[in-house]
């Protein structure tokens, strides 16, 4: 919802850095600065002279995020965690690409019974970029679990998954601070520049790139392990709640 002033946007002009770096072009629609009206449910697009047309084309972005999606290679989709799934945002624009799909087309996809999706919009491979401020993997579990079963039912193929928690760290605010408090955090943007040179390249991002932007930053060994102790969980939340932690 903060547009190009949230993390997630920074996350992701690192991954075009690399894109671009390596020839691809790059392209980033910020929903918060689009108008995306919540699907209906009206069936509309659905019958006779209104088949495959929205209520709300020529109303609102929806379709022009479409049209962008139909012309590119690869999409990924960044979102910010909120309450434990993608941004209403993103639900919304995911929620509307049921107009491009005739749901009397019924069909066996990926071993699944679903029905046609437009090949242009939703059967693209694509990258899940999820954002979260929490330390906790449960946080982006949801998140993640929704685009996998995504990939599933649209016969997508996803190219990568880049989890980024602990993101405030990586604030605008107080940048140098934070990178000589926490050692790791230039390993993970140059991670991420990594991840856009391998999608120009190859089209996917390798699992060491992904493991590498996705690390744990906070400087304890076996952090990942250790952060389920509650002791370390209430040691962690003392300092969190410090704040000369953020100075």
């Amino acid at each position: 919802h903060r547009g190009e002033r949230g993390i997630t946007a920074r996350l992701l002009s690192r991954l075009g850095e690399g894109a671009q770096q390596a020839g691809a072009g790059f392209e980033t629609l910020t929903l918060a600065r689009l108008k995306i009206n919540r699907c209906l449910s009206c069936h509309q697009c659905q019958e006779g002279k209104n088949h495959l047309e929205c209520v709300y084309n020529d109303k609102d972005d929806a379709r022009f995020v479409f049209d962008r999606m139909a012309e590119a290679d690869l999409l990924i989709f960044a979102t910010p965690i909120y309450l434990m799934t993608m941004s209403g945002l993103m639900k919304n624009l995911l929620d509307r690409t049921y107009s491009t799909m005739d749901i009397s087309d019924v069909r066996m996809m990926g071993g699944l019974i679903h029905h046609h999706v437009n090949p242009a919009i939703s059967r693209k491979p694509f990258v899940t970029l999820l954002v979260c401020s929490n330390l906790e993997t449960l946080s982006w579990r949801n998140a993640a679990g929704y685009f996998r079963i995504y990939a599933r039912f649209m016969e997508a193929q996803q190219v990568g998954l880049l989890v980024r928690n602990a993101s405030e760290l990586f604030a605008a605010q107080n940048a140098e601070t934070m990178q000589r408090r926490f050692p790791k955090i230039p390993q993970v943007w140059a991670a991420f520049e990594q991840a856009g040179r391998e999608l120009a390249e190859r089209g996917a991002v390798s699992w060491q790139t992904a493991r590498r932007a996705s690390q744990e930053v906070i400087p304890v060994p076996f952090f990942g392990l250790l952060k389920r102790l509650p002791w370390v969980r209430r040691r962690v939340v003392q300092a969190l709640n410090d704040p000369s932690f953020w100075e």
